[in-house]
Parts: C-alpha cells; sequence; structure tokens
C-alpha cells in the first residue's frame, strides 16, 4: 500500500473491523470489555464502529483482553497510531465530507455513476460553485468557497503520485443540464473531456435513447481497496449525509448495477465523441 492510501480514515475503519473480530471470536461482549478496560460502553461501541479513533494505548489493552499474541499486537497498535494522524484535509473539516474523503483517499478504484451532476472529482471551479449554491442555499459565500477549494483540492488524487483507477458513467442529462449558464458549462465539458483522455480514467455515458437503465435508481459510488482485508464499500450521497453500504451482499448488488451501466453506455471513444461534440455547439 502506498503512502497516499495509508489514509487516516481507512486505517480507523480496518482497525474497528478487526476490533470487532477479535472480539467476537473471544466470546466478549462490548459490556464485558468496558467492564474490563474501566470505561463506558458506548466508547468501545463507538471504536468498532469507526465512529473514534483510539489510543494506542486502549488498543493495546484491547487485545491484550482478547489474547492476540505480541507480534499482531504491534501490527494493530501500529494502525491506531496511523488512524490518529491528521490528514492533508484537516484544515477543511469544517466542510469536509466525512468519512467519505478519507476513503476515496485510500482507494485503488473508484466507480461511480451520475444522474444529475458532473463528479466533483471533475468539476471545474464555476461549476461547482454553481452546483454548491444549488443544492446548498443555506451556506454562507464563505462555506461555499470552502467547500469548492476542498472539492479541487481532492482532484489531484487523479494526477499525483500513484492515482486510483477512476471509471465514470454519464446519464446523458448530466451533459445537457447548463449548470452555471453556457459560458461554465462549456468549460466544464472542455474540462470533462480532458481529464477522460488520462490513462487512469475511464468515461462512458449512457445515452437517452438506451431507455431505461440500472441507474435509474440514483447516484452511487463504489470504492475498491488495494489491500484485500479491507473490503469494497458502496456511497450513496444525499443532503443529511450520506450512506455507507459494506456488506457483501450490497457491494454485490451495485457492482451489478455498474455491469449492466457500463453495457448500456456508450463505448468510451464514442463518448469522449459525444462530450467533445457538445462543447463545439455550446
Amino acid at each position: 500500500m502506498t503512502l497516499r492510501r495509508r489514509s487516516p480514515t481507512a486505517r480507523r475503519r480496518r482497525l474497528a473491523m478487526e476490533l470487532r473480530r477479535l472480539r467476537e471470536e473471544a466470546g466478549l461482549t462490548i459490556d464485558q470489555v468496558a467492564g474490563r478496560m474501566e470505561c463506558s460502553a458506548s466508547k468501545i461501541s463507538r471504536t468498532e464502529n469507526a465512529q473514534v479513533s483510539p489510543t494506542a494505548r486502549d488498543v493495546r489493552f484491547m487485545l491484550h483482553i482478547y489474547g492476540l499474541d505480541e507480534q499482531k499486537c504491534e501490527e494493530l497498535v501500529q494502525i491506531a497510531r496511523e488512524a490518529r494522524q491528521k490528514a492533508w484535509w484537516h484544515p477543511y473539516s469544517d466542510v469536509a465530507l466525512g468519512p467519505y474523503i478519507g476513503l476515496e483517499a485510500a482507494a485503488e478504484t473508484i466507480f461511480t455513476y451520475e444522474a444529475l451532476l458532473i463528479p466533483g472529482l471533475l468539476q471545474t471551479r464555476e461549476y461547482a460553485r454553481a452546483a454548491t449554491r444549488a443544492v446548498r442555499p443555506d451556506l454562507t459565500p464563505e462555506e461555499v468557497e470552502r467547500k469548492i477549494d476542498l472539492r479541487l483540492a481532492r482532484q489531484k488524487l487523479l494526477t499525483e503520485g500513484d492515482p486510483p483507477e477512476l471509471w465514470l458513467v454519464l446519464d446523458e442529462a448530466v451533459l445537457h443540464r447548463w449548470v452555471g449558464g453556457r459560458e461554465v458549462m462549456r468549460e466544464q465539458l472542455h474540462h470533462l473531456a480532458a481529464v477522460a483522455e488520462q490513462t487512469n480514467v475511464t468515461m462512458q455515458v449512457v445515452p437517452f435513447d438506451s431507455g431505461e437503465h440500472a441507474g435509474m435508481d440514483g447516484a452511487f459510488v463504489i470504492l475498491g481497496f488495494p489491500d484485500p482485508e479491507d473490503p469494497d464499500v458502496v456511497y450513496l450521497d444525499n443532503a443529511t449525509g450520506g450512506l455507507y453500504l459494506e456488506t457483501e451482499e450490497e457491494v454485490r448488488r451495485y457492482n451489478l448495477m455498474f455491469d449492466h451501466l457500463r453495457a448500456a453506455a456508450l463505448k468510451p471513444d464514442n463518448a469522449l465523441e459525444r462530450v467533445v461534440a457538445l462543447t463545439k455547439e455550446l
């Protein structure tokens, strides 16, 4: 795993899964562990749900309770230390996307379907400003700019170090919705076409004439990770924060949906041609 992918969020998620698994294998309840550690049951629960990053000392204590050998114990204690490090997006914690930004930073593959907007990783500043103002009218101008700065900073993920594979499927409606007006949309489509030519980016478009398709239930992102011990996660964005799906069945279902969308969409070369043609028409 590269240093870029050692996201504190992803490490906290891995640690949480391991601690829950080890507790269950030891045949202990959350209340029993809390009693041994002389802390609240909610502290153990929040740790196992990746809501908090426990200290290395607490992790070591838990692992001794579970009877883990010293070598494995040290591995997990090191993960606990990494989970408590501050990531590059920490200064944006007031406008960050919860756990999503950390999971995105750790991902090796990002499969995303969008029916309404250009995804944030490919938005221009002006497009992002118009879209954010539309969907978050409650934000102040300063908060809008902070969110845009973070969004543009996230885009470095696609070009720096060891970038993930991004596979993007757009409903054709995304290309025809003039977010921000004609000039903003022309710039956005030009940018989209340029990014789509990167070797780690694949873009497809589901045309109007394909009729009904597997993505009509809404947008989603499937994040895949380089370590097989970190299972894939599906992210569904919404106005109240977002939903994370992690069970094997849930992830399988969304991977199947994505496969159907790719089959219904234009081939990458044809999709790029359509975007370029629309850019010239604006």
